[in-house]
This record gives C-alpha cells, sequence and structure tokens, in this order.
C-alpha cells in the first residue's frame, strides 16, 4: 500500500498525497490566505416517472473553466503561483472538489421537501479530485506502472474511507478524458463522486444480480465472464487475474470491461497480486484506446463498485471504458433513440471492435 499525508487546504478542505514510498516532505502549507471558504451546496429531486434523482448544485456555474496551462489548478504550486496543490511537486493527490456535485454540507443548508409529487433531499455527498501525475501534458496510458499501482492504492483508500461515511450510498470512481467529453481541465485527472444514494444504473445492476443469484444460485458477472472467455472473440485481454472484453450487447463504438476473475465486490477487496497485475491491464486497454486514432481518444473509464449498504454478496467488480469516437473526426452522439428513449444503437460490431483494439496491442 502506498504511503498516505494529508494536509488542509486554506479553506479547510482535506488533501491527500499518496506517495509510493514514506518519507517525503508534504508539509508544505497552502498559502492562499485570500482563499474564501467553500460554499457549497446540493440538492436531490426525485423524479416519480423515471423512479430516479436530478441534481441541483447551482454553485458549480462559478467552476474554473478551460484555463490556460500556465494557470491550470492541478499543477504543483510554484515559481509564486499557488495551486490547488501546495506541494512544489507529487506523485498522486486527491483533494476535496472546491466546486462539488455533492457536500456534506448540505444537510446542514438545504431542507427536505416532502409535499407529494414533490420530494427533494440534501445532497449530502462528497466528491474529490484524483490528480494521476504532477505532469500536465501526461495521459492515464503514459504513467509507469508503479505510478498506476499508487493511482490504484488511492481509489482503494478513497473508496474505503468514503464508504464510512453514513449519509453515502455509492462510492464512484472515473476519469474523463478529452474536450469531447466535457473536460474543463487538461491535466491528468479523475474523480470520486460519494452519492447519497444509488444510481439509477448501478440500482438496477444490483437488481439483476439479485434475481440471477435467486435464480441460479450463481454470480452473474461469473457468468457471463466465463461465457466471454469462451466465445473468445470479444476478449482483448487475458490476464492471471484479470479479463478485459467488448460487451456482446456493447452500446458504445469501443467499450471494454475490465473484470477480476476472482469474485469481490469492490477495489478494497482485491489482493496485492490483483492490484498489481490490474495495473497492467488497465494501462494496456487505454494504450489500445489511444492507438485507435490520430489523435488522442477521448473516453470515460469508470468503476462499478457494490453499494455501500445492499447487495454486497452478489456483486462482482467491473470497470467500464468506453469512447465517443467511432471514426476520426467522428463522434456518436446521443440523439433521439438515446437520450430521448435510452435506446443505444452502436455504429461498430463488438467483435469488429474487439479485433480492432487487439490489433493494437500486438
Amino acid at each position: 500500500m502506498s504511503h498516505r499525508s494529508e494536509i488542509r487546504l486554506a479553506d479547510g478542505r482535506e488533501l491527500y498525497y499518496y506517495d509510493q514510498e514514506a518519507g517525503r516532505d508534504r508539509s508544505a502549507p497552502d498559502e492562499r490566505v485570500d482563499l474564501p471558504p467553500a460554499e457549497t451546496s446540493s440538492q436531490i429531486r426525485w423524479n416519480p416517472l423515471l423512479r430516479d434523482y436530478s441534481v441541483v448544485a447551482g454553485h458549480r456555474q462559478s467552476r474554473t473553466y478551460k484555463p490556460p496551462a500556465d494557470l491550470c489548478p492541478l499543477d504543483p504550486s510554484g515559481d509564486g503561483r499557488h495551486t490547488e496543490i501546495p506541494a512544489s511537486d507529487y506523485e498522486v493527490v486527491v483533494f476535496e472538489n472546491r466546486f462539488p456535485s455533492f457536500s456534506l454540507q448540505s444537510s446542514e443548508l438545504v431542507p427536505t421537501v416532502d409535499v407529494p409529487p414533490f420530494r427533494s433531499a440534501p445532497g449530502a455527498g462528497r466528491c474529490e479530485v484524483v490528480c494521476f501525475s504532477s505532469a500536465h501534458d501526461l495521459s492515464f496510458s503514459d504513467l509507469p506502472l508503479p505510478q498506476v499501482e499508487t493511482v490504484i492504492d488511492a481509489w482503494v483508500d478513497r473508496t474505503q474511507a468514503l464508504s464510512a461515511v453514513d449519509s453515502i450510498e455509492y462510492v464512484y470512481c472515473f476519469e474523463n478524458r478529452g474536450e469531447e467529453i466535457g473536460v474543463t481541465l487538461t491535466h491528468p485527472h479523475g474523480q470520486i463522486y460519494g452519492y447519497p444514494f444509488v444510481p439509477p444504473r448501478f440500482y438496477r445492476t444490483a437488481e439483476a444480480f439479485e434475481r440471477h443469484r435467486e435464480r441460479t444460485g450463481e454470480c452473474l458477472q461469473c457468468m457471463l465472464l466465463a461465457a466471454e472467455v469462451d466465445d473468445g472473440s470479444r476478449v482483448v485481454i487475458e490476464s492471471d487475474h484479470w479479463v478485459a472484453y467488448v460487451p456482446f450487447a456493447a452500446r458504445w463504438p469501443y467499450e471494454v470491461r475490465v473484470v477480476p476473475r476472482r469474485h469481490v465486490p469492490d477495489l478494497p477487496a482485491l489482493d496485492g497480486p490483483e492490484r498489481k497485475d490490474l495495473a497492467g491491464v488497465y494501462v494496456g486497454v487505454l494504450q489500445a484506446f489511444d492507438s485507435l486514432f490520430d489523435t488522442p481518444t477521448p473516453y470515460i473509464a469508470n468503476w462499478q463498485q457494490a453499494p455501500v449498504r445492499q447487495s454486497r454478496e452478489v456483486w462482482h467488480l467491473a470497470a467500464e471504458l468506453f469512447t465517443i469516437r467511432r471514426a476520426e473526426g467522428r463522434l456518436k452522439y446521443l440523439a433521439g433513440s438515446e437520450s430521448g428513449a435510452a435506446v443505444w444503437i452502436n455504429d461498430i460490431a463488438p467483435e469488429t471492435a474487439a479485433e480492432q483494439l487487439r490489433e493494437r496491442l500486438e
């Protein structure tokens, strides 16, 4: 496990440094003495037609938007410029988002409404930023494997910490990469959301896991993994502990699931060899994605962990990585069928996508 050290930023937010070895001096204070306190609130509103939540977080309108490279808030501090990270260098950093979609502070600021049909509550969760490297122009796929292992350790540590918060029901680690995805900071980074509810997609997944276990006594994810390995046509990478494959019913032009062979509910349940093996497989998938086109591939990578307090015995951990680009210069737009009816129409056969990704790894 990587070594963690903690400081407080000038406005009281927590920041954690993760280093491969102990002994690094991480005591540099945040010198932004004029930084005003962060005042954030979040409200979740129930939609009875779709049976899911929408989030209202008006303070995010003022968040940092596409700053020039020399003003990036995720770079280390130095040369008289003070960023979100006080240290002059770092390996991996996690800190509370100054413009979060969810905030534990909301429980003190936002009232609960229960006047049918209107129901709302404080968005009492937490949002964190994960900086993968101090190097501004790096991509995740460029990271050396020991650095990737440190990122994985940070995901594990923060999953454990956020799962211990009473109001948090789901911990979601993810990365958005590329302007086409909507990224406003180009520094290599991801995020961790502690949702105050189980997101609807994962709620439905939990129901599928539960129903399959009741009918068969087996894990649905284990069954799918075995079937994909047996078929082989959609497998992209195999290792001792992990399999990366394009799902049979993939929705996105290039979509990969990375699944541990062992049935585990979340990242903290992985053992040392599984974490080490994951680093190589995960980077391999991202390198294949980045080799698809002449320009960097926009993608979303996310971890689908078990909910904090339900369905943990039946849940099987997986990562999902996909790109919205279907060809060089062409995006997969979520238009009438996808956005309006939630029915995806894929332009590339999953078997073709898997073959193309495998070729990039040869």
